[in-house]
């Protein structure tokens, strides 16, 4: 079971997997949190099963606390920064520093980031750390996580702040690159083996295999920061 941001370098990585030790993998997706009825708490609460759960680390952490996930199996995969998006075409600005984004951030006529999680840290934590938030109140707002990349390739918004990897893919926008370390916030991706698994092996095998230097470039490549490079061996 899985759900996040890792999913578009586990695509890619869950084939090569499968291809390199023969075994067939089989994959549901669910938001990691809630009680929607597709939630994977709540489809472990009604007692469907998994050998491997791949989330958001803090949720891991909470299934790991409920039981259904082995403590001292979870294994960090990769972490998502934060970045910033023009339309194609557009100036590139700079974001090198704290101080660039401040100037950038205040130069912009429109800014659009996500209603999520990381939308509340740009909204509150980000924009107040800068020094800006009350400047940047009229002309910066929440739209769901699937229209920030959109807006600004449509023109609506100047410049869009979310997740690199929800960026990257989307047409007719350029990333300019992640924030700068000193205001930068991370998701983090991680794995563990249920308690319930009916493969045990298998699931260590993919975990082992996830977080190996064999996977860190298909990782790079969806917009996501590799976090272990332990051998795939």
């Amino acid at each position: 079971m899985m759900s996040g941001w890792f999913t578009p370098a586990y695509r890619e990585l869950g084939t090569q997997f499968e291809e390199a030790t023969g075994r067939t993998l089989v994959t549901v997706w669910g938001p990691a949190v809630g009680t929607a009825v597709n939630a994977i708490p709540v489809r472990l609460a009604r007692g469907e099963w998994a050998d491997v759960l791949i989330v958001v680390s803090y949720a891991l952490d909470d299934q790991i606390k409920a039981g259904t996930v082995v403590p001292g199996s979870k294994v960090d995969f990769a972490r998502a920064p934060i970045g910033v998006a023009v339309r194609e075409g557009a100036p590139i600005p700079d974001i090198s520093s704290a101080d660039a984004l401040r100037r950038t951030l205040l130069a912009a006529k429109s800014i659009v980031y996500p209603d999520s999680a990381t939308g509340v840290y740009i909204g509150s934590e980000l924009f107040s750390r800068l020094g800006i938030e009350g400047r940047l109140k009229s002309k910066s707002r929440m739209v769901p996580d699937e229209r920030v990349a959109a807006a600004v390739a449509n023109g609506e918004a100047e410049l869009g702040l979310q997740q690199v990897v929800a960026l990257l893919p989307v047409k007719g926008v350029t990333v300019v690159g992640s924030l700068p370390a000193e205001v930068q916030s991370y998701t983090v991706f991680s794995g563990g083996i249920a308690t319930a698994a009916k493969n045990p092996v298998g699931a260590e095998a993919l975990i082992r295999f996830l977080s190996s230097p064999e996977a860190a470039p298909a990782i790079a490549r969806s917009g996501l920061e590799p976090l272990k490079a332990a051998p795939a061996n």
